[in-house]
């Protein structure tokens, strides 16, 4: 038993790491220094693969190496852990935002209350395509009530 809530301590960790790591590396690298890469992001045409995709095949690459660094013993390795929290992350990450908020390779519809504001604040981040760019960064991490009324 206290493998499994280490396995799902670390699997969490993982995840809102991913989601703390992203906001600051959104708001200050990639709205920063690596803007020439990220850009191709907030154009209005969003083709099946942009510049900005790099980023999301580094993370893929930290997750796969830390879960096959720990697959010797799955349930007792906190690399195994923190790289499935990273996929899980990943994977919900090109569901609600690829699919679900730009439309991408197959978009889909949802009537989820959830979904649908975190779309919003997600279209508010995307409401101009200059490199200072605007709240939220995050993907999950912002007021929430705020886009509540925000009918857009």
């Amino acid at each position: 038993m206290g493998d499994i809530l280490m396995f799902v301590g670390f699997v969490m960790l993982g995840f809102c790491g991913m989601e703390i790591a992203s906001y600051v590396l959104h708001r200050f690298i990639f709205h920063g220094i690596l803007w020439d890469i990220h850009e191709s992001h907030h154009r209005p045409a969003h083709g099946w693969f942009e510049m900005n995709d790099l980023f999301s095949l580094i993370f893929a690459m930290v997750s796969i190496g830390l879960i096959v660094w720990g697959s010797e013993d799955p349930l007792g390795s906190a690399s195994f852990s923190i790289g499935t929290g990273i996929a899980v992350y990943g994977v919900l990450y090109f569901i609600i935002h690829d699919l679900f908020a730009h439309k991408r390779f197959m978009p889909f519809k949802s009537d989820s209350k959830i979904m649908q504001l975190i779309r919003r604040a997600h279209q508010r981040h995307h409401q101009s395509v200059d490199q200072e760019g605007q709240e939220p960064y995050g993907l999950f991490l912002f007021p929430y009530d705020k886009y509540k009324s925000d009918n857009r």
